[in-house]
C-alpha cells in the first residue's frame, strides 16, 4: 500500500495494481464495493479514475456485470437510473412550464367579454388579418379605417398576427434596433383608431401564432420582454393588448405550455371564431376543413375555393391576403398579396356572400370607390 501525496483525498491509501482482484466477483459484492470506495470520501463525484485508485478489483471484474463505469454507477444507485433521469427531466419539464400555463386564466374568459348583439337581418363583417404592427402598410390601414368607417360592419374580426415584434422571433434581430415598446404603442394606437371609426362594432381578436409568442415571452421575461416590463409597468395581458381599453373580445384557447412548434401550431389550431352560425375565421388554413364559409390568415397570399353543404348551399373559403407591407425583412414579401374581406351575412338564412377587396401597390377598389396610394404612403 502506498499512501497518495497530490489528490483531494491526501490520508486515504491508494491500492496497487499488483495488489488487485481480477477473480469473478458476483455482482453484488461489486456493488458493495464501490459503495465502500464512495464513502472514503462522501458528497464527491466518483470518476472511473478515483474508483481505480482506490477500489481493491480490477476492471474486468465488475465490467463483466455492468459494461461501462456509467452504468456500474447507476446498478450501484450511486447515479441516477435512465428511467429515474426520465423521470427527473419529465419533472423538470412540466414545472419550467408552471409560469406559462399561470397566464392562461389570466387571458382566459376575454372571448365573449365585449359582446355587441345586433337583430338586424342582413349584417356585416370586415375581417382582416396579419397586421404586423409597424410593418402594416400605410395605404392598406388607410382603406381599411376608411372602409369600416363607410361600412360600419356590425362585427369587425382581426383573425390573428396584430403583433409582428420580431424581437420574439425566429429571425436575429440586433437588440440595438428593439423598439417592442414602440410596437405594442403601434397597436393600441391602431386599436384606438379603428373604435373611433366603427364605434358600435364588436371587435374580435383571434389569437395567431404572433400572440402567442408574445404571451410566452411575456412569462418567460425575455431580455426583450424586460425592456417592455421596464417602461410599461403594471401591463397584464389584457392591458399588454388593450383587450378593456377597447372593447376587444379576444379569442385564445390555447395552453401556453408548450414543448415544441408542434405542440405550439396544434394549440393555435384550436382559436377560431364563427359569426352568427355561418361564417368562421381561423388563422391557419385548416379552418377549410371545418365546413363552413369564412376565411384564414398567417401565408399571407389571396387564393380561394368553393365548397358545398346541405346546411350553407355552395359557399367559399378565402385565404386572405395580409396588411403586411411587401417591402419585408428576411421574407419574399414581393410575393405577398394584400387584401382583407367585407363579408355581407343573412343570419336568418345563413348564407354569406363575400366581397374580397384586393389591395394593389398603387390602388384599390372598395365599392365602387378607387383609391390612389399617396406620397406619404410609399
Amino acid at each position: 500500500m502506498i499512501t497518495q501525496t497530490s489528490d483531494t483525498r491526501p490520508n486515504i491509501p491508494l491500492v496497487e495494481e499488483t495488489s488487485k482482484v481480477d477473480a469473478p466477483w458476483s455482482r453484488e459484492e461489486c456493488v458493495t464495493e464501490i459503495h465502500r470506495v464512495f464513502a472514503l470520501n462522501p458528497g464527491v463525484f466518483l470518476t472511473r479514475t478515483a474508483f481505480r485508485n482506490y477500489a481493491r478489483i480490477k476492471d474486468v471484474v465488475w465490467n463483466r456485470h455492468f459494461g461501462t463505469f456509467t452504468e456500474y454507477k447507476k446498478g450501484a444507485g450511486i447515479d441516477l437510473s435512465r428511467h429515474q433521469h426520465r423521470m427527473e427531466l419529465d419533472v423538470a419539464k412540466h414545472s419550467s412550464l408552471t409560469d406559462f400555463r399561470a397566464l392562461n386564466v389570466e387571458k382566459a374568459g376575454y372571448e365573449g367579454r365585449y359582446l355587441r348583439p345586433c337583430n338586424r337581418r342582413f349584417q356585416s363583417l370586415l375581417h382582416v388579418t396579419d397586421i404586423h404592427d409597424k410593418e402594416c402598410d400605410p395605404f392598406w390601414r388607410r382603406i381599411m379605417m376608411e372602409t369600416a368607417q363607410r361600412v360600419q360592419p356590425e362585427k369587425i374580426v382581426i383573425g390573428g398576427d396584430l403583433f409582428d415584434l420580431p424581437e420574439f422571433g425566429k429571425y436575429g434581430v440586433d437588440p440595438r434596433e428593439w423598439d417592442v415598446v414602440g410596437r405594442i404603442r403601434w397597436v393600441h394606437d391602431f386599436l384606438a383608431q379603428l373604435r373611433q371609426a366603427a364605434p358600435d362594432a364588436e371587435l374580435v381578436l383571434v389569437e395567431g401564432n404572433h400572440e402567442y409568442r408574445l404571451l410566452r415571452h411575456l412569462a418567460e421575461a425575455t431580455p426583450a420582454m424586460r425592456s417592455v416590463l421596464a417602461d410599461l409597468h403594471g401591463f397584464t395581458v389584457p392591458r399588454l393588448l388593450g383587450l378593456d381599453a377597447y372593447e376587444i373580445n379576444y379569442v385564445s384557447r390555447t395552453d401556453l405550455g408548450t414543448f415544441s412548434k408542434k405542440d405550439m401550431l396544434q394549440e393555435i389550431g384550436k382559436n377560431y371564431y364563427i359569426a352568427h352560425d355561418c361564417y368562421l375565421a381561423h388563422h391557419f388554413p385548416e379552418g377549410e376543413s371545418m365546413g363552413y364559409p369564412g376565411g384564414n390568415g398567417h401565408h399571407h397570399r389571396h387564393h380561394s375555393s368553393q365548397h358545398f353543404s346541405p346546411m350553407f348551399g355552395s359557399y367559399e373559403w378565402h385565404q386572405l391576403g395580409c396588411g403586411h407591407r411587401r417591402q419585408a425583412t428576411y421574407c419574399a414579401g414581393e410575393r405577398w398579396g394584400m387584401g382583407m374581406m367585407l363579408a355581407h351575412i343573412d343570419t336568418t338564412q345563413k348564407h354569406v356572400a363575400q366581397e374580397y377587396i384586393q389591395i394593389r401597390d398603387d390602388f384599390a377598389v372598395v365599392g365602387g370607390r378607387f383609391y390612389e396610394r399617396l406620397s406619404s404612403e410609399l
